[in-house]
């Protein structure tokens, strides 16, 4: 018999990893937004209640309400859904706030439906949620949220996803300065063409952190972390990008660049001793320029959205 109701708990992602604009993205441990989920017999999808962030109610304005529409409309299940979000990561802070409850929108009702979906479909659904907040429907958010570990969109159109080994020691520094960053402002200020040359540099790049991963040669991970084309006009909307690089890289971080569309940057190392030396480090830096801000250290998730135990009623 399925559950009614399920909880579940959506990661916190970073997305393009340097050099893989709109096609990388790698799941986070323990950062993430707590969402409820349960079945109505009411068709449609209600948003009882947000709470931590400041958020639509309306199902067709909250990037949740449009994932699960989405996923309802392909079901044969006529009744609905009921969501409760505890949004725990904000929007705009470039770690996949939208992507977190699109993800944890859909993945919970599938299990609540009895997992008539694959997951490919399942990130499908998501990226309408994406689309909603970005005016674009990418994955690199979504699919690292769902499947996990390090992911590889390799085509949205179809829709063609990847997992990529992720080698046991890989270790993540986040620092999310308290500024919003739109994603959909971010975007556009982006050009629409680039030189052979740089192009040329960039999949030489995205081939050597793949290959990296999969063989953890940290040496080429750390070389094939460098992004020459979105990386110099979005630095410029983050303040004391440039030291943060600095402070990370003589922290021994394996590469620094910017999560997803900023404003949080982000550092990959080996191993949790180093990502706590670069968490130290960033914050030296940060805290004269009188801005607040969060850090996090942290593993890998390599299962992305899962299913929490509900509470005790009584307890």
């Amino acid at each position: 018999m399925q559950p009614a109701r399920i909880t579940v708990f959506a990661p916190a992602t970073i997305a393009n990893l340097s050099c893989g604009f709109d096609i990388l993205g790698l799941a986070l441990e323990g950062v993430g937004d707590l969402m409820h989920l349960e079945l109505t017999e009411a068709p449609g999808v209600e948003i009882r209640k947000v709470s931590g962030m400041d958020l639509p109610l309306q199902a067709d304005r909250n990037v949740a309400g449009v994932a699960a529409m989405a996923l309802l409309e392909a079901s044969e299940y006529r009744g609905g859904v009921a969501i409760e979000i505890e949004k725990r990561i904000k929007p705009g802070s470039g770690i996949g706030s939208s992507a977190a409850s699109s993800a944890g929108a859909v993945w919970g009702l599938n299990q609540l439906l009895g997992a008539p979906f694959t997951t490919p479909e399942l990130v499908g659904f998501a990226m309408k949620g994406e689309e909603l907040a970005s005016g674009a429907a990418h994955a690199d958010n979504v699919a690292p949220a769902l499947m996990g570990g390090i992911t590889l969109v390799r085509s949205t159109d179809p829709l063609d996803l990847a997992r990529v080994h992720c080698p046991p020691a890989l270790h993540t520094c986040v620092l999310h300065p308290q500024i919003e960053l739109k994603t959909s402002d971010a975007r556009k200020i982006l050009k629409t063409t680039i030189p052979l040359k740089l192009g040329i540099r960039q999949w030489g790049n995205v081939g050597g952190l793949i290959t990296g991963f999969f063989t953890e040669d940290y040496g080429l991970i750390s070389r094939s972390l460098e992004d020459g084309i979105v990386e110099p006009v979005r630095s410029l909307l983050i303040p004391g990008f440039t030291a943060l690089r600095t402070a990370a890289l003589e922290a021994g971080a394996l590469g620094f660049g910017i999560s997803g569309s900023g404003p949080s940057v982000f550092a990959l190392t080996r191993g949790l001793e180093t990502a706590q030396a670069v968490a130290r480090a960033l914050e030296a830096v940060y805290g004269g320029f009188g801005i607040p801000y969060e850090i996090h250290v942290s593993g890998v998730s390599r299962e992305g959205v899962r299913a929490l135990p509900e509470a005790d009623p009584g307890s």
